[in-house]
This record gives C-alpha cells, sequence and structure tokens, in this order.
C-alpha cells in the first residue's frame, strides 16, 4: 500500500470522528460522575461567532468550531498508529 499525505489525513480524520461519536456516546448514556468528567468533557477552539465580510457584492462567512476531547485525541492517534503499522 503505497502511504501518502492524503492517506495519513484520512486515517487522522476518521479516527477523531470515530473518537468525538464514542464520546458523545458515553455522555449521553454514562451518568453524570467521574467517567462522563474524564471522557465527555470537550474543548471547542474556532472562531465562534463566524467572521463576516460583506462586500455589498459579494458576503463572505468564514467559521469553523473544532470539538474535542479526550476521546478524539486517543482516536486520532489510533489513526496514526494504524497508518504506521498497516
Amino acid at each position: 500500500m503505497k502511504k501518502s499525505g492524503w492517506t495519513l489525513l484520512g486515517f487522522i480524520f476518521i479516527g477523531g470522528l470515530l473518537g468525538g461519536v464514542l464520546g458523545e456516546i458515553l455522555r449521553v448514556f454514562t451518568p453524570s460522575g467521574t467517567v462522563q468528567n474524564i471522557f465527555a468533557r470537550s474543548v471547542s477552539p474556532g472562531l465562534d461567532p463566524p467572521f463576516t465580510v460583506d462586500l455589498v457584492l459579494l458576503k463572505i462567512t468564514l467559521g469553523f468550531i473544532l470539538k474535542i476531547n479526550l476521546l478524539t485525541l486517543l482516536g486520532i492517534f489510533l489513526g496514526i498508529y494504524l497508518y504506521k503499522n498497516i
């Protein structure tokens, strides 16, 4: 298998996505307590509210938010590990 930067980016994206979904599932189904505080708490860096430039003819809006929790980071590291070992 030819390893490229796009393949690595795909592994990182899929690992982060699966980790984020698992973190949301844990947030919903676990009772309030230590497990929920450790695994389900997230940090959301980004542009909120979005940045808007109105040029009358053209209106440009730029914004993004990354919702990162512990399981997202574990999924990203797992994606990198799988990329290197496959």
